[in-house]
């Protein structure tokens, strides 16, 4: 697969990791084991996808892949959390708002 390919299919997990984890604090908890795992499928695709890239570009690892790649697993954390912890849904949806600006800034401004 060539790096236009790889780069729709991180965007598209992306899209797919996002809308799930936003899903998953209104969603009933009779959904959980299946968002839990659309989100986990979509976490993976997001890292391997991300990690051909970066091969790809022979970028090696910088410091804005980590801080993405921590940013990534935020979110990722927080879909199980959304199920367990409703009271605190409005502090974890700002988180993951914040993780995702985060993570996008890192990729577009590369500031270190």
């Amino acid at each position: 697969m060539g790096l236009p390919a790889f780069h729709i299919l991180h965007l598209g997990a992306i899209f797919v990791l996002l809308g799930y984890t936003f899903y998953a604090f209104a969603a009933p908890a009779e959904t959980r084991k299946r968002v839990l795992m659309i989100t986990g499928v979509a976490a993976l695709l997001v890292i391997l996808s991300g990690f051909a890239m970066l091969g790809q570009m022979r970028l090696g690892f910088p410091m804005w892949a980590i801080v993405k790649l921590v940013c990534l697993l935020g979110i990722a954390a927080v879909t199980g959390m959304a199920f367990r912890r409703r009271q605190h849904a409005d502090a974890l949806m700002i988180l993951v708002f914040v993780l995702a600006i985060v993570a996008t800034t890192m990729v577009y401004l590369k500031p270190f």
